[in-house]
């Protein structure tokens, strides 16, 4: 690993044996992938330690930490050719928070970093696309002014610095904590940060950005699953702010790029041992891997895939009961709407967390958490949600958005919160129903008006149920949950007869 003069700041290389706890999620996803042989944008990181010292010295970083900086950052202009703080050849960079533990959408990132008028300049004469330039120095202010709260110094080493410090301060931000609070998580723990180089999905018609699947996270499908945007950049996909289109457009498009992917996710996949969640960007037909975690996916996804990754030979029987939970059992055997009442929608988009859930609209996420409080069945519609919205998420029975696709803030969020998902309606089909009780269908990704009368249902001879029993019966006592193998034999084929 290449030295810095504080080891506070550590470049990833493929060599650093430093762990999750200390690189932070992040990070060690770039580490991991790079030991892979994978194509990663050159990064180095702020350990988690470096949020430690801030938080505990007042919110004051050490010089040193500083000092360490120039060195970590002239490794990033070696491995890319290009200088940082200068309009010959710039180097921009992204600003990623990256605590151990994932907590989605409730720390800031700053993408663009190092942009300035001259910058913008010298983009638009190397890439001969004024339009580029501009629509990258656009992003990069809107960005940092919405993250550290007002306009960009000109001077990238203080931009830089003014980042860092409001990814830092973001780990004890409001939202931040009550994140942690609501899962249990230490408030000491800290959050990394992570500087990489910029790769540009916005640059040209053969750029964009995505995020992949390596199984379907909504039904169990062994097939990939994601989504490609043209021309985007990754905050553009997660935001759910753009319509992101089918990963077949990818292959369409660019089928050599597509099938890099795909053998990268079966890499990774392969690695991990358990399904992947990869966010990605196509620079100029060349792909770039930003991000490799587990994936959160749906109840009736834990199951399919559990079973489908042991009788691939990933993973042991005694593995995949681990993986699965009493309330996953429960979740595949969910109820279903009368057809009679599921005529003609109100509104459609895509299922990204399934269930069905029946309240009144509310459009404001501080209206959501009063109705919540006074016992209403609230569902929370929002033209896109953001992190300030978790928390009237975390109080609605579901949530329904206008624009974005399935791998969107709203439907990630949603899919570890457990609470059914809808996204991507369209603009203006949603906000028009504040205050009507509708019922949402987040498996078949539709709302109907009013209250629809719900069929049970029952499937005891489910082929991967029934394989999880039989593995149950045969597992050691002690080794497996008594409430999962009460719930299988209640549910299998032989306990019902």
């Amino acid at each position: 690993m290449t030295a810095t003069p504080d080891p506070s700041i550590l470049v990833l290389d493929g060599r650093t044996t430093a762990g999750r706890e200390m690189l932070g999620g992040k990070a060690w996803s770039l580490q991991r992938m790079l030991t892979l042989g994978l194509a990663v944008p050159p990064a180095f990181v702020f350990t988690t330690e470096v949020c430690r010292r801030y938080h505990a010295a007042g919110r004051v970083l050490p010089a040193e930490v500083w000092d360490g900086l120039p060195a970590a950052m002239a490794e990033l202009e070696s491995a890319t050719g290009r200088r940082f703080g200068v309009a010959q050849r710039p180097l921009l960079v992204s600003v990623r928070s990256g605590a151990a533990i994932s907590m989605p959408g409730m720390m800031d990132t700053i993408l663009d970093l190092g942009m300035t008028d001259e910058v913008e300049k010298a983009l638009a004469a190397e890439s001969g696309t004024p339009a580029y330039a501009a629509d990258t120095h656009r992003r990069f202010l809107e960005q940092f002014e919405k993250v550290v709260g007002r306009p960009p110094p000109a001077n990238p080493w203080e931009q830089l610095r003014c980042a860092v410090l409001a990814v830092l301060d973001s780990w004890n931000s409001p939202r931040a904590r009550f994140y942690r609070d609501s899962r249990g998580l230490p408030h000491d723990a800290g959050t990394a940060v992570t500087v990489q180089a910029m790769v540009f999905g916005n640059l040209d018609e053969n750029s964009g950005a995505g995020v992949l699947f390596s199984r379907n996270p909504l039904t169990g499908a062994p097939e990939p699953y994601g989504e490609w945007l043209p021309r985007g950049q990754g905050e553009d996909v997660v935001s759910g702010r753009s319509d992101a289109r089918p990963l077949s457009e990818l292959a369409t498009a660019l089928p050599e790029v597509h099938a890099e992917l795909l053998a990268a996710t079966a890499r990774l996949e392969a690695d991990a041992r358990n399904v992947q969640d990869i966010e990605y960007t196509v620079q100029g037909g060349v792909l770039w891997l930003l991000q490799a975690r587990v994936a959160t996916r749906t109840p009736e996804a834990a199951i399919r895939h559990a079973v489908a990754l042991q009788r691939a030979g990933i993973i042991t029987a005694s593995e995949a009961l681990n993986r699965v939970q009493p309330e996953h059992v429960q979740s595949l055997l969910s109820p279903r709407l009368d057809p009679v009442g599921a005529t003609v929608p109100l509104a459609s988009g895509k299922p990204a967390c399934p269930g069905i859930a029946t309240g009144v609209v509310a459009v404001d996420p501080e209206d959501a958490e009063v109705r919540a409080a006074r016992g209403e069945m609230v569902i929370l519609a929002r033209p896109t949600t953001d992190p300030d919205d978790v928390a009237a998420m975390s109080t609605a029975v579901a949530v329904i958005t206008e624009l974005g696709g399935s791998t969107s803030h709203a439907a990630v969020v949603c899919r570890e919160m457990a609470v059914p998902c809808v996204v991507g309606c369209g603009t203006g089909t949603l906000m028009p129903l504040a205050g009507r009780t509708v019922t949402v269908d987040a498996t078949n990704g539709a709302v109907y008006a009013g209250a629809v009368d719900i069929l049970p249902a029952v499937a005891p001879d489910d082929p991967d149920l029934v394989q999880l029993n039989q593995w149950a019966e045969s597992e050691p006592a002690g080794e497996l949950s008594h409430s999962l193998l009460a719930m299988l034999r209640r549910y299998t084929v032989e306990e019902i007869s």
